[in-house]
């Protein structure tokens, strides 16, 4: 590459004082730390009000939109940490349990309007007696063909892991940018400043 560039380069990068973008680095860097660290405290706060939501059974909805929407907007919001961690991160098992009960009792509502209606058609058909009259068969054969089965309730559809951006247009994202492009300003000043002096030595 031509010399004149690095010679208008270098000439142009004198210009920033290299104690200015050390500064600029170090209080970019300061700031990116803190705002990633409270963009993962206020994802976790917003995941404990889904919870509570959840168990509460309040406005998990909204709970959990909130939460997707500021996942979403904002680095490092990642809920899955460790080993350990319970994947999905999000999981509305208080919802789900509420929605499996109330299952059961509609199963059991409906199939006893079954049963009743067997009771009163096989009553009709063998009037006389119980047993021996074929009116146990005519109960289950009609319980058996008319009765309500068991809806089954995914729970995937009730948890929930959403990944955060690699980079986004927050505090946290600004200042990250500002310590990238001020540390290679800084690594190029330095490295031109360096090609200078040996220029300077090899006239």
């Amino acid at each position: 590459m031509d010399k004149q560039y690095f010679i208008k380069l270098h000439s142009f990068l004198q210009r920033i004082n290299v104690y200015v973008l050390v500064v600029i680095l170090v209080v970019s860097i300061t700031v990116c730390v803190f705002a990633l660290r409270q963009n993962n405290l206020q994802a976790l706060k917003l995941r404990d009000v889904v919870i509570a939501a959840d168990k509460d059974n309040k406005d998990v909805e909204g709970a959990l939109t909130e939460l997707r929407t500021f996942m979403y907007s904002h680095m490092n919001t990642s809920l899955s940490s460790g080993p350990n961690a319970i994947k999905p991160p999000i999981q509305l098992k208080y919802s789900y349990e509420r929605l499996v009960e109330a299952e059961q009792q509609r199963l059991t509502v409906e199939n006893s309007k079954v049963y009743i209606e067997a009771q009163a058609e096989c009553e009709k058909r063998f009037p006389k007696g119980l047993s021996g009259s074929g009116r146990i068969p005519c109960i289950t054969d009609y319980v058996a063909s008319r009765g309500v089965e068991q809806k089954n309730i995914p729970d995937s559809l009730y948890k929930f892991d959403f990944v955060s951006p690699t980079w986004s247009p927050d505090l946290a994202g600004w200042s990250m940018l500002a310590a990238i492009v001020s540390g290679a300003f800084l690594v190029l000043r330095l490295l031109l400043d360096r090609w200078a002096k040996a220029e300077i030595r090899d006239l």
